[in-house]
């Protein structure tokens, strides 16, 4: 009997729970020196990841990493009826921290082995998690390499942009696979907004600087004295300015916008502009004026594929989240709406 016969013997779904709720645990009651240590070599491996962030990052883990939730997120599957274990390539992205770490949750939870390429970008956090999982539960030791490269494996998953998406369908096409494209979100005011309202939604705007695929790009709205309001309401997060790749973006783009003349409103450290667009560049928020529900619903409907998910004031909008609140997913809420679990069951 191979190795991960004998582990997959040695360990049942509840034990693979266990170990997972143990690591939320103990990113919950890290103590402060041990946080500024990892913070810091994070932040030396990538600015943009500050000790902020990776303390975002690490609650929204620890958050998910409880028994109740885990027992909410698995009822629905199957996953006692996986029989043979799978290796599956991970190729992870690396613009918000330990953004692939839900890939790695869901290949062990289901029982296969995990093959992770990671993102330069996002080597320190990940290869922690990897590293204190590993001691809390040694059993997972073989079930997990971390690999430069990710040849002859039984199934992929793969997150990057739209044009790596190309080159992953060349190479992983012919096995079973999962690969992720360009998403952003969308943020929808309909004038009602308070300026509480309106900082909660600067949370979607401006965590991780704007850099995951659920930070909000663009806003529809009713019309432009809205945005005003917006801007001013927002004032608290004007410390994004002191990054300094982020400030050089927020020059950079105000530049091209005074030399093409292109009309845009500007409160000290971020730039709005009218456009059709949906991704924004870093430091930029697109919008869009609509006229009533059913015009905003077509542009939504006609956008469906680009768009991660979308944001309004206590969620009045249909499969909408509330402000505040894009960058708290559940382990239940899956990139791209491609229920990964079920894919990884489906293996067997």
């Amino acid at each position: 009997m191979n190795i991960f016969a004998q582990n997959r013997i040695m360990m049942t779904l509840e034990d693979r729970i266990e170990a997972f709720v143990k690591l939320g645990k103990k990113i919950n009651e890290l103590d402060r020196e041990e946080f500024e240590i990892l913070s810091s070599n994070i932040q030396n491996n990538n600015t943009w990841f500050t000790p902020v962030q990776t303390e975002d990052a690490l609650r929204t883990i620890s958050i998910n990493l409880q028994k109740e939730n885990f027992e909410s997120w698995l009822s629905s599957y199957d996953l006692k009826a996986v029989k043979k274990i799978k290796s599956i390539g991970v190729l992870m992205a690396g613009n918000v921290p330990a953004v692939g770490f839900h890939d790695l949750l869901c290949v062990l939870i289901s029982g296969h082995k995990a093959c992770i390429k990671l993102s330069s970008s996002d080597q320190v956090l990940m290869n922690w998690l990897v590293k204190e999982l590993i001691a809390l539960e040694p059993r997972f030791d073989p079930l997990i390499s971390v690999e430069e490269m990710l040849k002859s494996k039984d199934a992929y998953i793969a997150t990057g942009s739209d044009n790596s998406a190309r080159y992953f369908e060349y190479y992983f096409g012919r096995y079973p696979h999962i690969i992720r494209k360009n998403r952003t979100s969308v943020g929808i005011l309909d004038g009602i907004e308070k300026p509480n309202d309106f900082r909660d939604l600067g949370k979607d705007v401006f965590q991780y600087y704007g850099l995951g695929c659920r930070n909000v790009s663009k806003l529809y709205v009713r019309n432009n004295d809205t945005l005003i309001e917006f801007l001013d309401a927002i004032a608290e997060f004007r410390d994004v300015a002191h990054n300094h790749k982020y400030h050089n973006n927020y020059e950079y783009n105000k530049s091209i916008f005074l030399v093409n003349k292109d009309p845009h409103l500007d409160n000290g450290f971020l730039l709005m502009k009218e456009s059709n667009a949906l991704v924004s560049p870093i430091a930029v928020l697109y919008y869009e004026l609509y006229a009533d529900l059913e015009e905003l619903n077509l542009r939504l409907s006609e956008e469906k594929e680009k768009i991660q998910c979308i944001v309004s004031l206590k969620s009045w909008y249909p499969g909408s989240l509330d402000f505040g609140t894009a960058q708290c997913p559940g382990l239940d809420d899956y990139a791209d709406g491609v229920d990964t679990l079920q894919f990884l069951q489906n293996l067997s």
